[in-house]
């Protein structure tokens, strides 16, 4: 069987190093399970859809929302290519889950409205299950109500076309959709362990996701939080596709 393949969408080593150790541990797979191949550094190769089997992209501290001018020539290439999943992902071509950056540039992939209206500040949220959330086969295994964690910029206005929302919550009503069977979007952070959180807080501090001043109330918040049902979104996943 092919494997899955975390994309790394982030311009930063190290931050990308510990996410790819985040959604190791839990999927729960090894390295020859869930390969990563960086969309920062080569674009997406010509035999992706048949190397992998499905597709994880982890968060990024660019914003879909930037002006196309503005775009550095890695986030052009790293929307490229998430485009490009996104659009056979919804086509049932493929299966992916995107989070955080990942569920801007599918919505935007595929005719929703990426706006600057729903920011969440960086912690730990609640998110509530929509009655189609309850029944999904994936999002089904999480309770009705359930702690993530978010630091984002900017969030989903409109739901791309036959989208279906599988989570909510009031700062930012779009927290995770699907469209058709194999794509998944979530806002929120379904991969990290509350440590490994903090410890990428520590390389975003000046990005303006929270005051750098601020670091360790917010780190205590994160690492009172009770984070074990995310984890287990990526567990079955990774299990189910």
């Amino acid at each position: 069987m092919a494997p899955l393949v975390y994309l790394c969408v982030r311009p930063q080593v190290d931050a990308a190093d510990g996410e790819y150790a985040s959604f190791l541990n839990a999927t729960g797979l090894d390295e020859s399970g869930l390969e990563r191949w960086s969309l920062a550094d080569e674009p997406l190769p010509a035999d992706a859809f048949t190397r992998w089997r499905g597709f994880v992209a982890g968060g990024s501290p660019f914003n879909t929302t930037e002006p196309d001018a503005a775009k550095s020539p890695s986030q052009r290439q790293i929307e490229a290519a998430l485009t490009t999943i996104a659009r056979a992902a919804a086509a049932g071509e493929t299966t992916a889950l995107f989070t955080c950056f990942g569920i801007g540039v599918a919505t935007h992939a595929l005719g929703g409205e990426v706006s600057l209206d729903y920011p969440e500040g960086t912690g730990p949220t609640g998110i509530h299950l929509t009655d189609a959330g309850r029944e999904d086969a994936l999002f089904g295994v999480l309770p009705d109500t359930f702690t993530a964690l978010t630091a984002h910029k900017e969030g989903t206005a409109r739901l791309p076309e036959g989208a279906v929302l599988l989570a909510t919550n009031d700062a930012c009503p779009v927290q995770a959709y699907r469209v058709g069977t194999s794509l998944y979007a979530t806002q929120f952070h379904p991969e990290p362990t509350a440590v490994a959180f903090t410890e990428r807080m520590t390389i975003y501090r000046n990005h303006g996701y929270f005051e750098a001043s601020e670091y360790d109330a917010v780190a205590a918040r994160v690492l009172a939080a009770d984070l074990d049902e995310p984890q287990r979104l990526l567990r079955t996943f990774a299990e189910q596709f």
